[in-house]
């Protein structure tokens, strides 16, 4: 018995096959071919979808566009790589009708053609909401940490600049005194030449560090980058990393990404309200169920939400730094018409609205802390006592808080959400909103 054997590549057949036959009826080629034939490309705004009637033909923008969905769809982000694949791939000759731009104009056509790529994936979104793929009631958002192609060598913080012009102001005092040793014509001293060599090098490399800084205070910025300059020193896990924050909103119907964002934010605490307000916006509806880790946890962004018609889920953090060191914590305390009582008994009053981390806060306290006998297990204070800080939005927290404890019975069960499971069914998987 021999092997399956193929064709010989010299028969002639008389009546060959049509470059239709070689595509499947259910390839997604085909659903890529139909779909930008029936968008209004020039109404999303892609340029040149009326052809000039003079001068050299150039490609139809719905053509490139069937190039750019297949690349995105089968992880092939660079040009040179898509031109190669138009002239080699037999589903690329089938959807661009034997057509091979070079890698310059397809580059030039995804470059030129941002907002509109941009404004043809929500007409997508819009359509899967339209067909029951995306139900539009329930998303989830997280981020994700990207490297960026900068070393963490080449990233500097004002803290880091303002170190290594010590240093090397040091290596240069060093350097000095070592040329007065050579000039006392002291044995073990090293030549004068390879002195004022290494000399001359820290003096360039401390004048770059100086020139940094002073670039980095111009800027405004906390971080100065010199190979990617919008990349960010953060924490991705247990390691710090160079990189991006990559914010994503998912639906919960089929886990179809609704919209994202990349931005060089260190952390997700003020990415909630801006990423719900774009999902709601291309969702085109009135009110959305927004879900997220206690990362996004902020008074200010929950307010935002339910002030534009979205209803946040985000657990509050459990433990803070007073729970750390053995003291009462802030949920000890019960909060009723502008004041707090402690766990003592004793009221703490409004005092005064100051400034923490940026934003305004009510401060409240009590004199009581003086004399109170469980001073030591609430503060460590030995002037004013214990201090609570209240947001001015904190009201919207408290009112999330109350979901977020009685969602398992009231709240997002009630959403139609398939395949739902929990970690007890699945160790593997969070709930629904984990991919």
């Amino acid at each position: 018995m021999s092997h399956i054997e193929g064709q010989n590549r010299q028969q002639t057949v008389l009546f060959p096959p049509t470059l239709d036959e070689y595509v499947a009826v259910d390839n997604p080629v085909r659903v890529i071919d139909t779909y930008v034939d029936v968008q209004d490309l020039g109404g999303l705004g892609f340029a040149r979808v009326e052809p000039k009637a003079t001068g050299r033909p150039g490609y139809a923008p719905g053509d490139l566009l069937k190039l750019y969905i297949y690349g995105y769809l089968n992880r092939l982000r660079s040009s040179r790589v898509l031109e190669q694949e138009a002239q080699r791939n037999v589903e690329l000759m089938w959807l661009l009708k034997r057509l091979s731009p070079d890698f310059k104009t397809i580059a030039d056509f995804r470059k030129d053609n941002g907002g509109a790529i941009r404004q043809m994936c929500r007409a997508f979104t819009l359509f899967c909401q339209a067909q029951g793929l995306i139900k539009g009631e329930l998303v989830a958002i997280d981020g994700s940490k990207f490297v960026a192609v900068n070393n963490p060598g080449r990233n500097f913080t004002e803290g880091k600049l303002t170190r290594r012009i010590g240093e090397l102001e040091h290596h240069i005092s060093a350097y000095l005194e070592a040329l007065e040793r050579n000039d006392a014509q002291d044995p073990g001293a090293p030549s004068r030449e390879d002195i004022t060599r290494a000399l001359k090098h820290l003096k360039e490399n401390h004048a770059n560090a100086k020139a940094r800084l002073t670039q980095l205070q111009k800027s405004g910025e906390s971080q100065l980058s010199l190979t990617d300059a919008d990349a960010r020193s953060m924490k991705a896990g247990a390691a710090n990393i160079v990189g991006y924050n990559v914010q994503t909103v998912v639906d919960a119907g089929h886990k179809l990404i609704i919209t994202f964002d990349v931005n060089n934010a260190c952390n997700d605490r003020n990415q909630r309200a801006a990423r719900a307000l774009e999902a709601k916006t291309a969702l085109n509806t009135r009110t959305l169920t927004v879900v997220a880790d206690v990362g996004y946890c902020n008074a200010e962004e929950v307010a935002t939400c339910m002030e534009n018609g979205i209803t946040p889920y985000v657990p509050r953090p459990k433990i803070g730094g007073n729970e750390k060191r053995g003291l009462y914590g802030k949920d000890r305390f019960c909060y009723e018409r502008d004041h707090y009582t402690c766990p003592a008994g004793e009221i703490l009053a409004y005092q005064s609205t100051s400034l923490h981390q940026g934003r305004p806060v009510k401060i409240y306290g009590t004199p009581a802390c003086k004399t109170c006998l469980q001073r030591s297990h609430c503060t460590t204070s030995k002037v004013k006592g214990r201090i609570i800080t209240r947001s001015l939005h904190e009201d919207a927290l408290d009112a999330m808080a109350k979901r977020v404890k009685a969602a398992p019975r009231d709240g997002l069960s009630r959403l139609n959400c398939p395949n739902r499971t929990t970690r007890k069914d699945n160790p593997s998987r969070g709930d629904c909103f984990r991919r």
